[in-house]
């Protein structure tokens, strides 16, 4: 892969909140046992005898406020705080967090910061949320309340405000409030809660489950506490929270992230320490290494592979066909042209509306988006020209950079995207252009790291089926190392891959290439 094409672990935001008390010391135990949690965490957690029972109010918690570390593949990524306290003015408590995040990605500094402000009934109910979300420079931001029968937000991404409404019956809660709902709710021993939050990350509602599993001590928290697994949109999370109410240890993605108590100022000392990281741990946790290496990889027509640990098959269309064998999923991937494809089988399905409508990602209403798309497509009459004619502009308007963007607008106006970004741009101009388009996301193979990466494409409707188009690589067809494995531009719709990062495997069984 040429070193200016990036590739992103695509803009998934897997940073719950969590928590220990810890100093640096610990945190590099942590690192140095860090993968070793996943699949031997029996091996540092004991039994701790009867529990205590356990049952908080909000207005009587013992604590106002802690700081957290984070570890991520065994380095220190970041911080966070969350606060609590009474609603000046109202019944009321308002909650705060914060989030602070330094990975290095293909030696680049990708800065993440999360802020929320949450008020909640004194039984954690929603009432209002305002959040903003900074990737990279790019903004995302939130404001919104519960109102009747409906939930009412205001999301601007890219400067753009765009209005959302979800009927809502039933109490709502936000996420903010995940760990603090069992500490309200009751503290059992085999006890399940479910509710549901509404995410602000993923601008949506989603089913919360959590189960009280044990009582539990550990050489790497001080004290015992209860061991909470929970489960959310796909993602699962097990915490052991103190009797006090505190989350004092986490583990998410299947143990390659870790959180625990600190005081404030060893929590913040990571940002020092990352300054000095030269380690690629974003690329190496999410870089799938096939069993052998795939040559000129832009030039594949069609690849046969097997893949494990993935829960879900993979879509299948005209370009893409994966069916279950014993405990793999095999997947052909051929490269083909949507005209070409036409009228010898049926298309995998008619044009819906949604792939010429605007979205919070991609804006192909705005003006500014629909003014350039006129100017690039006046002109063009089949669609082929038209998406070679967009990919021409991007090629010579945007920059190919590790930049994380939330939405189309942010990349226009800012010009540089890595390749979630240049999907949405890419999409965005060609819905504008009257070209039915959706974002897909999955892996492709990098020549530069020899193994697949997570990468995002795009899909134009050309003649009656699907056509893979790749703004990056700029490929009007792109090629067949392109490995679908979910359809959508929303974040939501990103949410089954955060569970397969890190324990999907590759075996390449079969590959050609174009004639030249």
């Amino acid at each position: 892969m040429p070193p200016n094409h990036y590739y992103a672990p695509m803009n998934l935001h897997p940073f719950p909140r969590m928590s220990k008390r810890l100093g640096l010391l610990a945190a590099a135990l942590l690192g140095a046992i860090l993968l070793a949690l996943g699949g031997c965490a029996g091996m540092y957690f004991h039994d701790a005898g009867p529990p205590p029972l356990i049952r908080h109010q909000v207005e009587k918690l013992p604590f106002t406020e802690y700081w957290t570390g984070i570890v991520f593949n065994g380095e220190k990524i970041g911080f966070t705080h969350f606060t609590i306290g009474k609603d000046a003015g109202t019944e009321n408590y308002e909650i705060r967090s914060e989030a602070s995040i330094l990975l290095r990605f293909l030696g680049i500094e990708k800065k993440i910061q999360l802020k929320s402000r949450d008020v909640v009934g004194s039984d954690l109910t929603m009432v209002d949320f305002a959040y903003e979300y900074n990737i990279d420079g790019s903004e995302l931001r939130l404001t919104g309340r519960r109102a009747g029968g409906e939930l009412a937000a205001t999301i601007v991404s890219g400067g753009k405000p765009h209005e959302q409404r979800l009927p809502m019956e039933g109490k709502i809660y936000p996420s903010s409030v995940i760990v603090l709902y069992p500490v309200i709710h009751g503290l059992e021993i085999g006890r399940e809660h479910s509710y549901r939050v509404y995410n602000g990350e993923i601008q949506a509602v989603a089913e919360v489950t959590q189960r009280i599993t044990g009582y539990e001590w550990s050489d790497l928290f001080l004290g015992n506490a209860f061991k909470v697994e929970t489960a959310m949109a796909g993602q699962r999370v097990t915490t052991w929270i103190g009797p006090d109410g505190r989350p004092v240890f986490e583990l998410a993605m299947h143990g390659t992230m870790i959180s625990f108590l600190e005081d404030s100022e060893s929590a913040r000392r990571y940002l020092a320490l990352a300054s000095l990281n030269k380690n690629e741990s974003l690329v190496e946790y999410s870089l799938v290494r096939p069993d052998h290496p795939i040559e000129n990889p832009r030039a594949v027509s069609t690849l046969q592979v097997a893949l494990s640990g993935m829960d879900r098959l993979p879509p299948s269309d005209a370009g893409q066909r994966c069916v279950a064998v014993q405990q793999e999923v095999k997947c052909e991937m051929r490269r083909t042209s949507g005209a070409r494809k036409a009228g010898t089988e049926p298309p995998l399905e008619q044009p819906r509306a949604r792939y010429l409508e605007p979205s919070i990602t991609v804006q192909s209403s705005d003006p500014s988006i629909r003014r350039l798309a006129e100017a690039i497509l006046g002109g063009a009459d089949s669609t082929e020209e038209r998406i070679a004619r967009i990919l021409r502009w991007l090629e010579h308007n945007v920059e190919k950079a590790p930049l994380d963007v939330f939405s189309a607008l942010d990349v226009l106006q800012q010009r540089k995207a890595e390749c979630q970004g240049h999907a949405y741009l890419y999409s965005a101009l060609a819905r504008a252009g009257g070209i039915p388009t959706r974002v897909v996301n999955g892996l492709a193979y990098s020549e530069q790291f020899n193994g697949f990466l997570y990468h995002s494409w795009a899909e134009s409707l050309v003649g009656a089926n699907w056509q893979a188009v790749d703004p990056t690589f700029g490929q009007t067809v792109a090629d067949a190392t392109h490995i679908k494995l979910v359809e959508g531009e929303e974040l939501a719709d990103l949410l089954p891959i955060l569970d397969w990062v890190g324990k999907v495997k590759i075996r390449v069984l079969d590959v050609e290439h174009q004639k030249p």
